[in-house]
């Protein structure tokens, strides 16, 4: 899919009628956003640190605990949540012309790139602009109705996914995942100035891949050191929202389409996830 091609719909949908029309989308997109209280924008300073992992299973988790919950992928080149949560096809149409998201359960509705795409294997050839208005369509376009929690899923880094997010979603607060070692700590303090830079409250810090017990030796094992996501989250003055296990049976489970929190909630990564989940509710003041 080419820039031309969203041009071409945004045109077709009356993206070119003149300051009136522009006028009416910003009120159909302040509208939308009026219905959803809490919004996450889930971010990492690099890749490979499994955000998309604690995305999936953050939002189903809030679901859990009795939330409404809409599920926004906008790694618009490489989406993967519509396969994280085992849904496939593309969205159905109102008579209204609104998208219908993906419904994970009664709780977790889901919209991704992957769900407006023929074929799962197309390739996304878009610049800035083009993002913007797909992550602005993905609000005002979407029939979310009411939610206590819009969980956003974002391309690793500072680009234009997340400055759309800043610029359409006004009051999103970050969540940054990270891993323990170094090198992530290093691309997640640039992912720190960039939320101070664009004035977006940074919630919290997750550590994920961190220390886990050994089956065989019941020894702690830390694959990717200990501590330096707390250590960080102190260093600048941010709330530190949990450690996350490393697990295989995470990936094997998102590998799947079935979050490891729906059939292994008992696991170490899913009750410690649970604290983290905990702690967000009260950091945004959402009662239970």
């Amino acid at each position: 899919m080419t820039e031309e091609n969203t041009q071409n719909h945004q045109c077709g949908s009356g993206g070119c009628g003149g300051g009136a029309a522009q006028a009416l989308k910003q009120a159909v997109l302040d509208h939308a956003l009026s219905r959803i209280r809490h919004k996450l924008l889930i971010m990492s300073g690099k890749g490979g640190v499994g955000k998309s992992s604690v995305s999936s299973n953050l939002a189903v988790q809030l679901g859990e605990k009795g939330y409404r919950v809409g599920l926004m992928d906008v790694d618009l080149h490489g989406p993967s949540i519509a396969g994280m949560m085992g849904l496939s096809g593309m969205v159905d149409i109102t008579e209204q012309r609104q998208m219908l998201p993906k419904d994970f359960n009664d709780r977790v509705k889901v919209i991704s790139m992957q769900s407006l795409l023929k074929d799962r294997d197309q390739a996304v050839i878009w610049r800035g602009p083009a993002k913007s208005a797909v992550i602005r369509q993905f609000i005002s376009d979407v029939k979310w109705d009411d939610l206590d929690f819009l969980v956003i899923d974002a391309p690793p880094g500072t680009g234009d996914e997340p400055l759309g997010v800043v610029e359409s979603i006004p009051g999103a607060k970050a969540v940054i995942v990270t891993t323990p070692q170094e090198v992530a700590l290093s691309d997640v303090r640039k992912s720190i100035n960039f939320c101070r830079t664009v004035k977006m409250e940074v919630l919290g810090l997750i550590e994920n891949m961190g220390p886990f017990t050994c089956p065989c030796c019941h020894e702690t094992v830390s694959p990717f050191s200990a501590g330096g996501g707390e250590k960080t989250a102190q260093a600048e003055a941010i709330a530190f929202l949990g450690s996350l296990p490393f697990d295989p049976s995470v990936v094997k489970a998102c590998d799947t389409g079935t979050p490891i929190i729906v059939n292994d909630s008992g696991s170490a990564f899913s009750m410690a996830l649970s604290r983290s989940v905990d702690r967000i509710i009260e950091l945004v003041g959402q009662g239970a």
